[in-house]
């Protein structure tokens, strides 16, 4: 806008407050600033308090005194996380709020400080809160990610052996699919303990592996070295050292799992697997406790699901527990898991080439891993999953299929509506007959008939 003079004229406008009684809360590592209505009832008080926990009670008596019944937070790192715990026992409503949430609203901060930005906000109705499940699943949480975190370390040592192993000329990683399988760890520990001889090594290959005796001796003949063998011997024990605290790691899960179990389920078992391979790779495993466990907190078993394991589903009711009712349908949860199909659009074209702003999500990724197993399946999803990667290629199969396995989760935690496999054959004819639909359209569009030829034996 220009004025008489044709100088552009700044325009000022007031965002319509909506709530009164709220707060905005600047979280920092050593202190924090928050934004309160003032007690006489006109204008805003700025207080700093310390990060201590006095301090946070301190803070909120101080937020009581002035009315506020709802704070907003911004999610720093996770020093926010003591203040979110504190304020929300004291029976305030506590908002967490994604840093984006603050920059694309309208108006523009200016010199003040970043907790009256958020007050004002929030007064004005104009921050969204961040999901965050109930406080005993959030225990659960903090167990499950910090164990894989420990998974991920166990993994790089294991590729340090085997980087010593290759600077021996010792190929275990091809006479063996897996390091960490039996015979795989039978050979590195029998390695560690002095044994040298390839056709004693060999003795140790399980029943079950692909390579015969041969095959491995011929693997294992190398260089010895000392010093490589020297590396060899302190990565095996930093793998046994971390496979002692996951451990312990899955004690204290099976307790918080069993602190969240309902009360009438604590002496319920789930119902049998339709599939019995299933059922026996979870019990060769030692899994099936685990499924246990978490079929008593809502009588619902994910295992029945193509795919889902139980590392998939122990990774799903950790996030999010077993009420989904934040999502109001199965399109937000998949968008919540950045499963959804990128649909960049401006002026009715699409936007080719621009990348998504967030990266997966830990349920996201689980899915992405449990969806890339079927495809060898012999289901309906993995029939699905064959079809999708001879169309669009391995990729957009992962991507569809993990999309599809969490509307199927979505309806069965929400729905209580049961998986059931309709069979590989009988997803192929379907779409078999899909197909021939389709073909019969087009002919009849062109003013064409389809003539169905007699079959012959081949």
């Amino acid at each position: 806008m220009k004025d008489k003079g044709g100088k552009r004229k700044k325009v000022e406008f007031e965002l319509q407050v909506m709530r009164k009684n709220v707060a905005g809360a600047d979280i920092g590592s050593r202190e924090h600033w928050i934004c309160a209505p003032a007690v006489q009832g006109e204008g805003c008080e700025v207080e700093r308090f310390g990060s201590t926990t006095a301090e946070l009670y301190r803070m909120a008596q101080w937020m009581k005194a002035r009315g506020v019944k709802s704070v907003a937070m911004e999610s720093t790192s996770v020093y926010w996380i003591s203040v979110f715990e504190v304020l929300d026992r004291q029976g305030f409503e506590v908002i967490l709020v994604n840093a984006r949430c603050l920059m694309s609203v309208p108006g523009r901060k200016t010199d003040v400080l970043d907790c009256q930005w958020i007050q004002k906000l929030h007064s004005c109705g104009l921050l969204k809160g961040s999901f965050r499940p109930a406080d005993g699943v959030c225990a659960l949480r903090a167990l499950v990610r910090e164990r894989a975190t420990l998974i991920s370390q166990q993994s790089d040592w294991i590729r340090r052996m085997q980087k010593a192993f290759d600077q021996m000329n010792i190929r275990l990683h091809h006479a063996v699919a897996d390091i960490s399988g039996t015979t795989g760890m039978a050979i590195v520990r029998a390695i560690v303990k002095g044994e040298r001889d390839p056709k004693r090594l060999a003795e140790f290959r399980d029943a079950r592996c692909k390579k015969s005796s041969e095959e491995i001796i011929a693997y294992l003949q190398g260089n010895w070295r000392d010093e490589h063998l020297f590396n060899l011997e302190q990565a095996l024990k930093m793998y046994d050292f971390l496979g002692e605290r996951m451990d312990a790691y899955d004690a204290a899960i099976m307790q918080a799992l069993q602190r969240l179990e309902q009360p009438e389920l604590q002496h319920s078992a789930p119902p049998a697997l339709p599939t019995t391979s299933k059922m026996r790779t979870l019990m060769r495993r030692g899994q099936e406790p685990m499924r246990e466990a978490l079929y008593r907190l809502n009588g619902v078993d994910l295992l029945t699901i193509d795919a889902i394991g139980a590392e998939t589903a122990e990774t799903v009711l950790s996030e999010f527990g077993w009420n989904l009712s934040t999502f109001p349908t199965e399109r937000h949860f998949v968008s919540y898991l950045r499963l959804s199909p990128k649909l960049a659009i401006s002026g009715g074209k699409p936007l080719r080439g621009k990348r998504r702003q967030s990266t997966a999500t830990r349920v996201g990724t689980a899915l992405r891993t449990a969806a890339s197993t079927l495809r060898h399946s012999k289901t309906a999803l993995g029939a699905e999953y064959r079809r999708l990667a001879r169309i669009k290629g391995p990729g957009v199969a992962v991507f569809a299929m993990a999309r599809r396995l969490a509307v199927l989760i979505y309806r069965l935690l929400k729905h209580g509506q049961a998986y059931v496999d309709q069979g590989m054959k009988v997803y192929e004819e379907r779409f078999q007959q899909r197909k021939l639909a389709a073909c019969q359209n087009m002919a009849k569009s062109l003013g064409f008939g389809l003539v169905m030829l007699p079959q012959t034996a081949t």
